[in-house]
Parts: structure tokens; C-alpha cells; sequence
């Protein structure tokens, strides 16, 4: 493309009269849109961007446009503003010095931008209005205008002489009512248009046929999808006079046509002999790590033909072959942490594999998680207000699959800045005993308040403790048939039971150690197993841990959720857990081996052995670590309570050898030692 691109930004949100309302977007449209259209890997405009001027500047600056222009340059004008009408039905921009009732000496009329388009010499002139329009009445007259603003009809077609020019609006028919000299509708109008106006350009999805360029009719066809898909009371309008295609930016989004392979290695991958066609997916491979693209990606669709059609063994192979060029980032969850609120922190998103796994676009969630591409990644960053935790979505798509990586984390505020000690006066004669240095303060952070659901949990919690006393005090007659009789078994329960009722009550583990371990000591009380009056116990424990899970919902600071094993310690927590569960299932058959009577018994030792690995499972996995530690060590308890109490139960018989037993026993001996260490390590 020959002669210069020329952008001019016009963005007027302030105004001195009061009878137009103060527009919040145009300052941030502006500086969105000078950034995208001066970035020259989208695009290659000399931006110039006038913002909150009077109407006399803004009229110089467009006719300076216009005038001083070439026939091969490229010109753009985008106006954000109020747009009014005038009691004949003219068409205004308004400026910061316009006043509704004296339109034509201090606004910017828009008979004055279409000849200054006429006399251009340019052939190719883009006109973007992203405006509220609305009709300009006489102080005191309270009046709703009912047409339509008819934008278009302020810029008609022909007298161009060849050539071109194409104007795009936001809207066409958005009229708003004065009342007096004031807009009547409280109207706080976000710049749709213009904001779909960037992402399209910036992330390449304005075009539409993937050929690497963003054609005007392209754009338009976007930014009308885009509009119309948040807001459906808003419909862009178009008046294109243009000879062939204007291209205004690049785009990454270049779509890949497929080299047909060579007939000799085609012939190979259908050939009746299968350790030819295995040969042939050999070369396919290698084919598909190729840095020419479209040679990739032809030898990507036929493994994929063999990976669908042929018999298993070749299928697999091609289908194994294939899967080494699919789209995979280094990372599927970038961990920003604790982000100052105000800061703009930036990571990257790397992509692994062959040249066509790395021949991807991205696409974001949300606004506020911004997405630039680079030759094997993204550079990606956060525009975010709000305190709490963030969660979301970068959507990686390429010819050969798609990821999701997850962006999380959780802004805080800004740290209080510490005054300065004042310095001490110096002493006069005679000379002062000097004081003695107070040892600095050591600030703390306050603690967090009590919620009623920590309340409650603790309460539960030390409830199920309590009752445990008349129950072992109703198991035994005696001492002597407290342990004979199984009254000891339930001292750990309520020695455990206690333990969480303080976590819940202390402030500085009610917020997720003493959660974690009451719902971990839960799990495993709600095993249907030993008399009939722990019933009680049970339901206060279950309880307890229902009204901890909603005290941490409540809490705005953190979330939990679910990721890999933290460490070597998670680890050793699953085999830990796995061992106990092992020594229960070997404990359950040989009971059923020595009675089947004992088959109801066997089947508590086999629940209690599911309960304890998904225990130990979902404490390795949950976020965050001090939440999961807890977790792990209340299922270390629970299971100690259990088996405790299925040692009582065994049968004394020389038959039963209880080995089982032992293993269980050790087992989850070790996972709360192993819990322990962890604990010390999170706390660390």
C-alpha cells in the first residue's frame, strides 16, 4: 500500500453548558483507540487525538486533515461526542465551548465535515461517529423529540469524483429529550461501539475470512455483530462509496491452506499393507514439525483420516503422531497471586510443540484481561479496580486444537504507607539523660470479624465434644468396662472434636485452618458405624462443617479450588492415605473369610477405606495449601477415631490376625505426621 494513513481522534466527554451532560467514555475511547491504530503491528496510522477542545479548534484540525492530503493516502476521523440536531433537523457535533441553543456558532456542524470530504483529494476517507444524538430546543421548552436522528442523511453519497468514502455510526436513531436546557434521560451510555471497535482490531477477530487483513466491509460487519450482541437496542449504520477493498489493519488470524502431500506418500497411508501405511505415518510426522505451515497441516489431515478410518494399531499410531503437533501451553493456570490494586502486572503464555501447535490466536474472557500476541505466546495483563478474587479464561485456538489457560489470583489494596518518626528535639544545656530506645511497634493486621456461621461451627463443634461424656459414661459401669466395653474409643472422636471447636473460635485459624479440619473430621463421622447414641455427635459434627463451608463462601478474600499436588508432602500424603486403605480392604476380607456373618462389618472397613482416600485425595488437590493441610489433618484424626473403633470390634480369635488392622493403623499414623509437616511448611 502506497501514500500515508492519517487517523484523527476527536473525543469530547466535558462541556462547560449544563444542559449537556458529562460523557464518561470519549477520554478512554480516545486513548483506546490511538493506542490500537498507532500499534504497527495492527495497523500503521500517524494518530493525532484532540480531546475536550472548543469548536473552532476542532473545525482547524479537521480541515487541515482533509486539505493536506495525497490521492493514495488514507484518512480516518472518528468523533466521540454529543451529537445534536437543530430545530431545522441540522447536524452538530458538540464541542466543550457548545451551547444547545446557539448551534451554529459554537458546535461543529456536520455539513462543514462532508465538504471538507469533497474537497479532499483522497480516494480513501473513513468517517466513524460513535455520538448520542439528541435534539436541541429553546431555554424553557420542555420537549421529547420523537424522529429519528437520520445521521446518514447529513452525509450523502455522490459528488466525489471516484472517489471514496465510507461512514460507520453507532447507532442512526438514539435521540435523547431536553427538558429546559437539560437532557432528560439519565442516560449512562458505556462506548459499545467503540470498545467493540478496538478488540476487533487488536485481537484480529474482525476478520472474517482469516486472510491476514481487516477489510472495511469486514469491520463493519463485525462491529454490527458485536454491537448488536451487547446491546440489541443499538444498530450500526453504514454508507459506503468505495471503489474495491480498503484494507485498514493486519491481522494474526491467517488461515492456513493445506499442501496436498506427495501422490507417493498418499499412496502409502491407503496402501493394502499395513506396515506400509505405518511407514507412511513415520513420514506424515515428520512432515507435521515442518516450519512450512501449510505442509503441517496437510499431513495433520491425513493422520487424522488414518486415525479415523484405519485399524486399531495404525489408527493409534496416527493418532499419537497427530497429537504431538496439538495446541498445549507450557502452563494451563497462570498464578498472578496478590496484585496491588492500581498496578498493571503482566505475565506471558508460552506455547510448547511444532511451529503449527504454535500458529494460535487468543481470545479473553473479559475485558479486563488484555491479549497480546507474539510469535510463540501472549503477552497478557490485568486492568483491574476491584479487591477480591479474579478468575479467568484465555482461550488459545489453532489449526490443530484449542486450550484453556486460567488466569487467577486476587487483588488487595494498596499498602498503607508508614509516616515518617519524628525526629527527636536535640537537647540544651545541661545535657539531658538520654531515653532509652523504645523498641519499634510491630503492626498487626486485625484480625477478621466474627461471623455468625464461625459462631455456629465452633458451637457445633464443641457440642458433639461435650456429649461424648455421658455417652462413654453410659458404654462403661466401671473403669475396668470402659475398656473392656469400648468406652475408650471415643476419646479421640471428642478429643479431635474439641481441637476444632478451638481452631473455629481463634482468629487466626477460623478463616481456613479451622474449616479445613472440621469438614475433614466430618468426612469420615459420617460413617454409619458404633452405637446408636454417637448419632448425635455425628449430625453436630456434619453440621458444624456445613456452617463452616458457608463461612468461607462468605469470604471474599480468597476461593477455594481444586489444583495439582502442592509438593513431595502431597505425595506422601496419597500414599499414606493409600496404604490405610489397603490395610482396611486386606482387614475386610479376611473377616468375611473367617465368618460371613462378619460380610456387614467388612463392609464398613471397606467405606471407611473409600472415605480415606477421597479424603486424602481432595486435601492433596485443595487451594488454598492451609485450607488443604487442615483438611488432611482432620481426616488423619477421623481416621484414627475409625480405626480405633474397628479394633474394637474385631473378633478375638486366633484366626483373625488383625494385620490388616496394623497396616491401617501406621498408615494413617503417618499421614498425620506427614500432615503435620506440611502444616509447618504452609505456616513457614
Amino acid at each position: 500500500m502506497t501514500g500515508e494513513r492519517r487517523a484523527l481522534i476527536i473525543a469530547n466527554g466535558e462541556y462547560d453548558n449544563p444542559g449537556l451532560s458529562a460523557l464518561r467514555s470519549p477520554a478512554a475511547d480516545a486513548e483506546a483507540l490511538a493506542d490500537v491504530l498507532a500499534d504497527r503491528a495492527v495497523s500503521e496510522f500517524d494518530v493525532q487525538v484532540v480531546r475536550d477542545e472548543t469548536a473552532h479548534v476542532i473545525a482547524g484540525r479537521v480541515e487541515d486533515l482533509f486539505a493536506d492530503s495525497a490521492p493514495d493516502d488514507v484518512l480516518l476521523v472518528h468523533f466521540s461526542c454529543h451529537g445534536l440536531k437543530s430545530e431545522s433537523g441540522e447536524l452538530f457535533f458538540a464541542a466543550r465551548n457548545t451551547r444547545p441553543e446557539r448551534l451554529a456558532s459554537t458546535a461543529v456542524p456536520a455539513d462543514f465535515v462532508q465538504r471538507c470530504m469533497r474537497m479532499s483529494r483522497s480516494r480513501s476517507i473513513v468517517l466513524l461517529l460513535d455520538c448520542c444524538y439528541g435534539g436541541a430546543f429553546s431555554q424553557g421548552v420542555a420537549v421529547r423529540a420523537t424522529g429519528e436522528a437520520n445521521v446518514l442523511d447529513a452525509f450523502p453519497g455522490g459528488g466525489f469524483g471516484g472517489r471514496g468514502r465510507a461512514v460507520i455510526t453507532a447507532s442512526n436513531s438514539i435521540e435523547y429529550a431536553f427538558e429546559g436546557d437539560q437532557l432528560a434521560d439519565d442516560h449512562a451510555r458505556p462506548s459499545v461501539f467503540t470498545s467493540a471497535l478496538v478488540d476487533g482490531l487488536r485481537t484480529g477477530d474482525a476478520d472474517r475470512d482469516e486472510d491476514g487483513w481487516i477489510a472495511l466491509g469486514e469491520l463493519y460487519d463485525y462491529l454490527f455483530d458485536s454491537v448488536r450482541e451487547r446491546n440489541p437496542n443499538q444498530t450500526p449504520s453504514r454508507d459506503i462509496e468505495m471503489q474495491g477493498e480498503l484494507y485498514l489493519a493486519r491481522s494474526r488470524r491467517r488461515r492456513i491452506k493445506p499442501s496436498p502431500v506427495p501422490a507417493d506418500l498418499r499412496a502409502a497411508s491407503e496402501d493394502p499393507n499395513m506396515f506400509t501405511r505405518l511407514g507412511a505415518v513415520t513420514e506424515l510426522q515428520r512432515r507435521l514439525t515442518s516450519e512450512n505451515l501449510s505442509v503441517a497441516i496437510g499431513a495433520h489431515e491425513v493422520l487424522t483420516t488414518m486415525a479415523q478410518t484405519d485399524i486399531q494399531h495404525i489408527a493409534e499410531a496416527a493418532d499419537l503422531a497427530r497429537r504431538e503437533a496439538r495446541v498445549r501451553a507450557e502452563s494451563e493456570v497462570v498464578r498472578f497471586g496478590e496484585v496491588v490494586r492500581g498496578s498493571r502486572p503482566v505475565a506471558r503464555i508460552r506455547l510448547a510443540g511444532p511451529p503449527i501447535a504454535r500458529a494460535c490466536h487468543f481470545v479473553s474472557s473479559h475485558s479486563w484481561l488484555r491479549v497480546t500476541e507474539d510469535g510463540d505466546g501472549a503477552e497478557i495483563s490485568l486492568e483491574l479496580s476491584e479487591l477480591g478474587a479474579f478468575d479467568g479464561r484465555i482461550t488459545v485456538t489453532g489449526p490443530t486444537g484449542e486450550v484453556v489457560v486460567r488466569i487467577e489470583g486476587q487483588v488487595v489494596a494498596e499498602p498503607t504507607p508508614v509516616p515518617p518518626a519524628r525526629p527527636e528535639p536535640e537537647p540544651g544545656p545541661p545535657p539531658a539523660p538520654v531515653p532509652k530506645p523504645v523498641p519499634p511497634v510491630e503492626t498487626v493486621a486485625p484480625s477478621p470479624k466474627f461471623e455468625p456461621f464461625d459462631v455456629a461451627a465452633s458451637v457445633l463443634a464443641f457440642a458433639a465434644a461435650v456429649y461424648l461424656v455421658p455417652i462413654s459414661i453410659a458404654l462403661s459401669d466401671s473403669m475396668e468396662d470402659f475398656f473392656e466395653d469400648g468406652g475408650w474409643t471415643v476419646i479421640p472422636l471428642g478429643v479431635f472434636a474439641t481441637a476444632v471447636g478451638i481452631m473455629m473460635f481463634l482468629p487466626a485459624t477460623r478463616r481456613l485452618a479451622g474449616p479445613g479440619a472440621l469438614c475433614g473430621l466430618a468426612l469420615l463421622s459420617a460413617i454409619p458405624s458404633g452405637p446408636v447414641l454417637l448419632v448425635l455427635t455425628d449430625v453436630c459434627l456434619l453440621a458444624g462443617a456445613v456452617c463452616a463451608l458457608i463461612a468461607v463462601r462468605r469470604d471474599r478474600s480468597f476461593r477455594l479450588g481444586l489444583g495439582k499436588p502442592r509438593d513431595g508432602l502431597a505425595i506422601a500424603a496419597l500414599v499414606a492415605g493409600a496404604g490405610s486403605a489397603i490395610g482396611l480392604v486386606a482387614e475386610a476380607v479376611e473377616l468375611i473369610d473367617y465368618s460371613s456373618s462378619r460380610a456387614d462389618e467388612a463392609a464398613i472397613y471397606l467405606v471407611v477405606s473409600v472415605m480415606l482416600l477421597i479424603g486424602t485425595l481432595l486435601g492433596a488437590l485443595l487451594r488454598p495449601a492451609a485450607f488443604g493441610v487442615a483438611f488432611l489433618g482432620g481426616v488423619a484424626g477421623g481416621g484414627i477415631v475409625m480405626v480405633c473403633a474397628l479394633f474394637y470390634a474385631m473378633p478375638s480369635s486366633s484366626s483373625v490376625t488383625g494385620a490388616g488392622w496394623g497396616i491401617a493403623l501406621g498408615a494413617v499414623l503417618a499421614l498425620a505426621i506427614v500432615t503435620g509437616f506440611a502444616a509447618r511448611k504452609v505456616n513457614g
